[in-house]
């Protein structure tokens, strides 16, 4: 079992690297795209962005997991605060009115406040059948990550506060409304994620998205809880469970 690691390395990376070595797992850093020939198809696992993984997943044999594109847009409002909608872009194309859009699953399309459809990616850029979450805008006071396995938060961290990155452990709230989230929607998510949650300016708990914990920052996480989620969001497709087919990216 090796955990591979993309030629860049963000402090997350780093800090799982060391946690997998310390564990006695072997790492390997790739300087490139190119899979050697004793990782392919083998028992390795995987830590890095969407473009590296979609790039070298299908060589090293791994079945990277997250959520529904729409997940998000199909939670009920008492979890979002917020109507979310999941649109081709095109549809997009026709807000009048300032709206907050973003890719589900990457950076494809950059998560920004738009003023109007004028400063989207246009069609000249961009699939018109790109899928993309469209949101009322909501102010966060802060904002905190939370790995879950097998239907339970592990982890977490507080990575943001008034707008401005400050991690920090889980408070007791966080934890709370994570597991009420995972009791009522638990079964919608693969059984090893990220789902990022805040509360609002008026001090209401609500979900912010779901990220593939393969390529999530850790934080203030416990580095051994959190390698464990990574260990399954991006392990082996020999050790799929029939449950986390329908995750597979």
């Amino acid at each position: 079992m090796t955990l591979v690691l993309p030629p860049r390395l963000t402090a997350s990376a780093r800090t799982l690297g060391d946690t997998a070595r310390r564990r006695g797992l072997p790492t390997v850093q790739l300087p490139d795209f190119d899979v050697p020939e004793e990782l392919r198809g083998g028992g390795a696992h995987l830590h890095a962005g969407p473009s590296f993984a979609d790039a070298v997943a299908p060589a090293l044999g791994i079945a990277p997991l997250e959520a529904p594109a729409d997940w998000l847009a199909r939670l009920p409002v008492a979890f979002t605060r917020r109507e979310v909608r999941a649109v081709p872009i095109r549809e997009a194309y026709g807000l009048r009115r300032p709206a907050f859009v973003k890719s589900p699953n990457d950076k494809s399309i950059p998560a920004l406040v738009y003023t109007d459809e004028s400063r989207l990616p246009g069609p000249d850029a961009v699939d018109p059948g790109t899928v993309v979450l469209v949101s009322d805008v909501i102010v966060f006071a802060a904002e905190y990550r939370l790995y879950v396995l097998d239907g339970h938060v592990v982890c977490g961290s507080r990575y943001a506060e008034g707008g401005r990155f400050r991690p920090a452990p889980l408070p007791a709230g966080a934890l709370a409304f994570g597991a009420d989230l995972l009791a009522a929607v638990g079964h919608t998510l693969p059984s090893a994620i990220v789902v990022d949650a805040g509360t609002t300016d008026a001090g209401r708990w609500a979900v912010i998205e779901a990220n593939a914990a393969w390529a999530s920052g850790c934080y203030a996480s416990d580095p051994d809880r959190a390698l464990d989620v990574v260990l399954r969001a991006a392990g082996p497709v020999g050790q799929l469970t029939e449950r986390d087919r329908a995750f597979v990216r």
